[in-house]
């Protein structure tokens, strides 16, 4: 590539506390294939408490592209304008502590990104367990499945360029901070969701393309993914506080789902005419489960991953929609101490 047109790029990593995979992922930006005098890699570090700074010190003394910040609130919209505002490139990518970039990635998203005009462009998530037991893998399969994750593209994956309401970290022209603002600081979670959908109402475009690709090391327990899934959802709703309409439809999904669970099953202890009806939702439910629970374990070739899917599904979907329950009434008669321990 001709670095002479290509323009710098400043890639941003907010962490806490991931000295397991930090390595890996500043590696994976440090070697890929775009011009290295046109990288700028900031890390920007919530005061971690393992070897996280020390590990990326020590890759910056040898490489002076990589600059490490403190994030001394430990808050990640803070992380992530405090990185904005620092960097330098003219496009600016983020990506998760725990994501492994090919060779490529950057490149094909600046090609992208130029060529379709696209204010900001991502890619496929290719998500691989941190640990490979049969909960790990399952977990990995469900979180990359229609039934797991619903109208999540960037999980399920696209055959053409498509339009959607956001993309996994992204590719961002630096403009469009200036057009519209940066990261809701008040949002602990979700704040790229809420961001992407302000981009969108504001006129902007975002591009999912499908030669794009990156691993994601999913969590793998059960009371990982019930914790992540459960503050992703509260989030979603009590949000609201601090932005207008920071969610889509598909994101409420899960709400329905377990108020479906909840008002069914005390209409059908009232009424025992409507049990029939209920039960036979929970039926179709199960039934699904298990269809895609089996085909997991037959790509992955290990009978142990059936019996952990089917149990994953669930925590995933009542997880979610348990937060957004608890996120709603947070909104309606508030709930700062619930928030804090997000």
């Amino acid at each position: 590539m001709n670095s002479l047109k290509l323009p710098k790029v400043s890639i941003i990593i907010p962490a806490r506390n991931e000295e397991k995979f930090i390595k890996r992922c500043l590696e994976s930006f440090l070697n890929c294939d775009y011009p290295g005098e046109l990288i700028e890699v900031i890390v920007v570090d919530g005061m971690s408490e393992d070897r996280t700074r020390e590990i990326v010190t020590e890759i910056s003394e040898r490489d002076d592209r990589v600059l490490l910040v403190d994030n001394e609130r430990k808050n990640h919209p803070v992380a992530m304008n405090l990185c904005i505002k620092a960097s330098k490139g003219d496009y600016i990518f983020f990506s998760g502590a725990h994501s492994e970039m090919p060779s490529d990635y950057v490149s094909k998203c600046i090609k992208h990104a130029i060529e379709s005009g696209a204010d900001n462009v991502g890619g496929v998530v290719k998500t691989e367990p941190r640990f490979k037991s049969a909960v790990g893998i399952a977990i990995s399969k469900v979180l990359s499945s229609p039934l797991g994750v619903g109208g999540a593209k960037f999980r399920t994956g696209v055959s053409k360029p498509t339009e959607v309401d956001t993309v996994p970290f992204g590719c961002y022209k630096r403009e469009v901070f200036d057009r519209i603002g940066y990261f809701n600081e008040k949002l602990v979670r979700n704040q790229d969701i809420e961001f992407n959908l302000r981009l969108k109402r504001a006129g902007g475009k975002i591009i999912l393309f499908p030669d794009i690709e990156f691993t994601y090391f999913a969590r793998s327990t059960y009371k990982d993914l019930w914790r992540n899934s459960f503050w992703n959802g509260f989030w979603v709703i009590a949000g609201a506080k601090y932005a207008a309409l920071p969610f889509s439809k598909r994101h409420l999904v899960p709400l329905a789902f377990v108020l479906f669970l909840l008002i069914g099953l005390l209409i059908s202890l009232l009424a025992s005419c409507f049990s029939f009806i209920y039960i036979s939702l929970l039926t179709i439910y199960l039934v699904v489960v298990i269809l895609f629970s089996f085909a997991h374990a037959m790509q992955a070739k290990k009978k142990h991953v059936f019996f952990a899917a089917i149990v994953s599904y669930p925590v995933l979907h009542i997880s979610y929609g348990v937060g957004s329950l608890l996120g709603f009434l947070s909104f309606i008669f508030g709930g700062k101490k619930l928030c804090e321990y997000a």
